[in-house]
């Protein structure tokens, strides 16, 4: 009895982790790229979205960040996503920000003139909020 209850555990689990890492497999973005925070790494702050909130980083990354590299046809970079409350109290971000739903990142491509062209893109697809930040240097989205 023992070993079907945790047959059936490593079957649940496996079921429920391999649609993420198959999406992953086939998307220009994990969920690992919108958490990483060098911030959070020096301030030993655990920034894990709760698992509510994966699926919006899911749905940010169908719906926005996936179509506009594929638009783009190169990298885009990912300076900020998903911030848990206390990351974003450490960056300064507003407390109502769209980060911490895990429905907002903060893009570059590595020079401004991508980054223009990233901007025009991105006002084509669905979003809440576009920002043209630090004089272009980044651009952040929500949606």
């Amino acid at each position: 009895m023992k070993n079907s209850k945790l047959l059936a555990v490593l079957v649940a689990t496996a079921e429920f982790a391999s649609p993420v890492k198959a999406k992953e497999a086939v998307s220009h973005f994990t969920i690992n790229e919108l958490t990483r925070s060098n911030v959070a790494l020096r301030m030993n702050i655990d920034n894990t979205p709760p698992p509510e909130l994966v699926d919006n980083i899911h749905r940010l990354i169908d719906v926005v960040l996936d179509p506009a590299r594929r638009m783009l046809g190169r990298p885009v970079y990912v300076n900020s996503g998903y911030r848990c409350p206390e990351l974003n109290r450490a960056v300064g971000g507003v407390p109502k920000s769209y980060h911490l739903q895990g429905r907002a990142a903060d893009l570059n491509t590595g020079s401004i003139e991508g980054n223009r062209r990233l901007w025009g893109i991105l006002q084509s697809l669905p979003h809440t909020e576009l920002i043209w930040e630090g004089g272009g240097t980044w651009i952040h989205v929500a949606y």
